[in-house]
């Protein structure tokens, strides 16, 4: 019988880890193109006009949705990995923070939106339909994706992978059956859609999450503040990530702008195949990173490899299929196949990063997290918008390598100097919620 090294896990011992990944992976993938195919079926039904509210509407509610919560939900997935039977405390937790958040978020969108999306239509929306909107995308949305998360927490992840899809295909059947069926061509017959698709998956999630235990209402202080650094960066993020394509919107050509969007599109859909990894390995990196940062680190390590590897694959993969581009896109996009393979390799670096900050989350250091992510959004984006101005489109592809290695300088040196303070104090007494 061939025997194994030591340092190299058995196969019986790798398998299902990765059939975990490639679940996690076939999900993320799925709703991905479900998400992709829902977009454009409201984009050729709802016309340019009112698709472009519907957009505008949806990409501040998904700033919003970040703050709805209050990253609560992070410290559900390490405090129930580490230990069951905090969940009703997590549980309770959560839902006071999503109902209060969401309630003053809704308000405030409620009161603000109308004055800017109506400003420039001579068509405008009620505010009854934007409060509808907001609900949906917004409290209906978090709660959907706490669900998700509450069964990672648990190291379900067949029934995570069954919400991610689940979720995705029931709003393209939603679009599918008002437009294509009933013929909804306005914003106003798709938004009464868009909630009843949330609210019908929104009744599955809770039938789902029956079986375990009551929540036990109550705010856990202590994660208060560490919710709070997970969920800021996610928003510094989303002005890294619109900071180039709004310069290059008003200095380059229209051709050049929509290849330069579409590309970035395909290289972000190819992070999934790392936030796959991340998925699965979070809940058991929180586990071991109880007592210190340091307990994980050669976890941390052999996921870093793992990564490596699946980032490469996936540049490689798209840098091979970038020609036939063209024909799923149109041959309109003159410079698409060559933005495409000088965007590809940036996946690498990013999955590197993603490893560390990662570590640095399930280990509970989100200050310092935050700091590594929030620093980099704020200052990639000033650095995109400068480049893209001076040279674009070249000056935006070297910001856009130049931020992603400084954030893996950045988060690995971070991660180092945690593992070094945590492996210097003396042992970590294990989390009570207090």
């Amino acid at each position: 019988m061939m025997k194994f090294p030591r340092r190299f896990p058995k196969p019986r011992i790798l398998l299902p880890m990765v059939m975990s990944y490639a679940a996690s992976g076939g999900s993320l993938i799925v709703s991905s193109a479900a998400q992709l195919a829902t977009f454009a079926i409201l984009a050729r039904f709802l016309g340019v006009h009112e698709f472009s509210l519907f957009v505008a509407v949806t990409a501040i509610s998904s700033i919003a949705v970040h703050l709805c919560g209050l990253g609560a939900t992070e410290c559900l997935v390490r405090r129930v990995a580490r230990d069951h039977d905090i969940y009703p405390d997590m549980l309770g937790h959560n839902m006071i923070l999503i109902a209060i958040s969401g309630v003053i978020l809704v308000v405030v969108g409620s009161i603000i939106l109308p004055f800017f999306l109506n400003a420039t239509t001579e068509d405008p929306i009620g505010e009854f339909e934007i409060i509808i909107m907001l609900v949906t995308n917004i409290v209906l949305l978090r709660c959907i994706l706490f669900t998700e998360q509450v069964f990672i927490a648990f190291s379900n992840f067949r029934s995570a992978n069954v919400i991610v899809m689940g979720f995705a295909l029931i709003r393209t059947a939603a679009a599918v059956l008002a437009c294509l069926a009933f013929g909804v061509n306005t914003l106003s017959g798709w938004i009464v859609w868009q909630f009843a698709a949330h609210a019908i998956m929104l009744a599955l999630c809770v039938k789902a999450l029956l079986p375990f235990s009551k929540p036990r209402f109550r705010l856990v202080r202590e994660e208060l503040r560490l919710g709070m650094f997970f969920s800021i960066p996610y928003i510094l993020k989303a002005a890294r990530q619109n900071a180039d394509l709004l310069v290059l919107s008003v200095v380059a050509s229209a051709e050049v702008m929509s290849s330069y969007s579409v590309a970035r599109r395909i290289i972000e859909s190819s992070y999934l195949s790392v936030d796959a990894l991340n998925r699965i390995v979070y809940p058991g990196t929180a586990k071991i990173a109880e007592g210190g940062l340091h307990n994980a680190a050669k976890r941390v390590t052999r996921i870093l490899g793992a990564a490596f590897a699946i980032s490469v694959g996936a540049a490689v993969a798209v840098y091979i299929l970038a020609p036939i581009l063209p024909y799923l896109f149109g041959t309109q996009y003159l410079s698409l196949v060559s933005f495409v393979r000088i965007l590809c390799w940036v996946v690498i670096p990013v999955g590197i990063y993603a490893i560390a900050v990662e570590a640095l989350g399930a280990a509970g250091h989100q200050g310092p997290r935050a700091a590594v992510l929030g620093a980099g959004s704020l200052l990639g984006s000033g650095l995109a918008a400068w480049a893209t101005w001076y040279a674009p489109p070249t000056g935006t592809f070297i910001s856009y390598y130049v931020i992603e290695l400084l954030m893996a300088v950045a988060a690995w040196t971070v991660y180092l100097r945690y593992v070094e303070k945590d492996r210097a104090r003396p042992l970590a007494e294990p989390a009570t919620v207090r």
